[in-house]
């Protein structure tokens, strides 16, 4: 399945063959729906066709790569995520990062993601090896409603979206990593990384 996931990394692409790699989470159907129907709202209300063309999800990672390491990636972090166990994500109101123009949905337990993103960190030794920076890890989990917005528009958004409420719960129970040559490309699926099943 081809997903469209817009992530803007200030990374610099190299050769053709080097890839942008996103490790992403995506939210629950109902949670997923209801993220997608505000991006749609908020592109009509703003007037900002990427809100509506982005997917919701949540970045853990992204770093970039050629596609012959792909499989080596795959068995690194294959073995490092299924160590980790499924949780509980809940989502509580908005907010915005003034730096990069973006609104997006606040979650309110970082620490899950925080311990995911420290074990990755493991797979950069063989990312350096092969010429490559280390991975962006995920510091501060959020579900982008739009981004690198022009500057009256966020204001007026991030006093609109400062009076919302929203809440939801979902649970993370697998990884996806997803690839594209250029930011303009649309991502691709490549694994899916189940996560252990949490103890009641």
């Amino acid at each position: 399945m081809e997903q469209q996931v817009f992530f803007s990394s200030g990374l610099q692409y190299g050769l053709p063959r080097f890839f942008e790699y996103l490790l992403v989470v995506h939210p629950g159907k109902e949670v997923f729906d209801q993220i997608k129907a505000e991006k749609e709202n908020f592109s009509l209300e703003y007037k900002v066709s990427i809100a509506k063309k982005t997917l919701p999800h949540i970045t853990i990672a992204n770093f970039l790569a050629k596609e012959a390491m792909e499989e080596t990636l795959i068995k690194w972090m294959y073995k490092i995520i299924s160590h980790h166990k499924s949780f509980d994500v809940m989502i509580n109101n908005f907010s915005g990062f003034p730096s990069s123009k973006t609104v997006y949905a606040r979650i309110q337990d970082h620490e899950p993601f925080k311990q995911l993103a420290t074990s990755l960190k493991k797979i950069n030794e063989y990312i350096n090896d092969n010429g490559f920076p280390n991975a962006k890890l995920i510091n501060h989990p959020h579900v982008t409603i739009a981004r690198s917005l022009q500057q009256q528009v966020y204001e007026k958004a991030i006093m609109d979206y400062s009076r919302k409420t929203f809440n939801a719960r979902f649970v993370v129970d697998e990884l996806v990593l997803l690839k594209r040559q250029n930011q303009y490309d649309k991502c691709r699926q490549v694994s899916v990384f189940k996560l252990g099943t949490a103890l009641n």
